[in-house]
């Protein structure tokens, strides 16, 4: 609730103000006229619907950092007294023209937004000029699709000039989802290539791992047996992926899964190029042409389109 001062309270907090500090004043700017505020609250109310039992009150004109423009404070008022927070618009100092605009910081790289550190990547070094932040559901058809165009057309056509690494984003409808991100991790922690070799298989494979009935302990089975057996390739350390896998340990799953959030992920697959976002089953060619666009922004020159190659045959973990 709004609680409006006396007139002497008002007076004596501005006295007691001007004494304890100093401060850059606002430049003053003319009143808006009673005929000038009449147009400003017809503009709005057309524009935004406001409801006929709301007054709009327009007040605080001052100097803005725009020139020509003034910037004026605008008030919804409730029949029940109760005030809005007050817009800002901008008035032009002819009194012909409102506007209103948001600011946006763009000081940051968008490349930092998204950050692939301490994951298993792939394609180019850690300073390559595009880095591709792909949040994935080993259990998302849309996922292995795109997966399997992904990765060959752009080593084929990009060589070192992207680094690729995967998120997790494992959503809840996907029973087995949760395991695999679990039991992949698990062998990232040792061995990228052999992260990588599993993702390639479970990806696509993935209708056959619960067996014919789909059954969720047959899929969990499964995907242990398929790190168990790469680890086994890849001469990793056995005792420390068997704890990994038997410990089940998400947490750093979840987090990985509320960051995505805050970017505004709410599906896979999701992909940010050097931050900027696509998501779902998209095809090649706006991928290409976004890393061309990132390139370009990097100082790079992009590289001649070449023909996609077929997606090779992924071989069974461990075989």
């Amino acid at each position: 609730m709004l609680t409006v001062p006396s007139p002497l309270r008002a007076a004596l907090l501005a006295l007691s103000l001007s004494t304890v500090s100093c401060r850059a004043q606002t430049p003053s700017a003319p009143a808006v006229s009673p005929e000038t505020a009449r147009r400003v609250e017809v503009l709005i109310r057309s524009k935004s619907n406001v409801p006929p039992d709301y007054s709009i009150a327009i007040a605080d004109r001052k100097k803005s950092e725009i020139p020509g423009y003034d910037q004026i404070s605008v008030f919804f008022n409730g029949a029940d007294g109760q005030s809005s927070k007050p817009a800002t618009f901008l008035l032009s100092t002819d009194n012909k023209t409102l506007a209103q605009f948001s600011r946006f910081d763009i000081s940051k790289n968008p490349k930092d937004l998204v950050s692939g550190a301490g994951r298993p990547s792939r394609g180019g070094p850690v300073d390559a000029p595009v880095l591709i932040v792909g949040f994935d559901d080993l259990e998302c058809p849309y996922c292995a699709k795109m997966h399997s165009q992904l990765f060959p057309a752009l080593t084929a056509r990009y060589k070192d000039q992207v680094r690729i690494v995967y998120r997790d984003f494992p959503l809840d409808q996907h029973p087995w989802a949760m395991r695999a991100a679990v039991d992949t991790n698990c062998l990232g922690a040792q061995s990228p290539t052999a992260y990588w070799n599993v993702v390639d298989y479970i990806h696509a494979h993935a209708p056959d791992l619960g067996g014919a009935d789909h059954n969720l302990a047959k899929a969990n089975e499964s995907l242990d047996t398929l790190s168990r057996d790469e680890a086994k390739k890849s001469n990793l350390k056995m005792s420390e992926l068997n704890a990994c896998i038997e410990k089940q340990d998400h947490t750093a799953i979840d987090i990985s899964r509320k960051e995505a959030e805050t970017l505004g992920v709410d599906s896979t697959p999701a992909l940010f190029i050097n931050g900027e976002r696509l998501e779902g089953a998209i095809p090649i060619e706006y991928v290409f042409r976004m890393i061309d666009q990132a390139l370009t922004a990097e100082g790079k020159t992009p590289p001649p389109p070449v023909p996609v190659p077929p997606m090779p045959g992924a071989q069974k973990p461990g075989s």
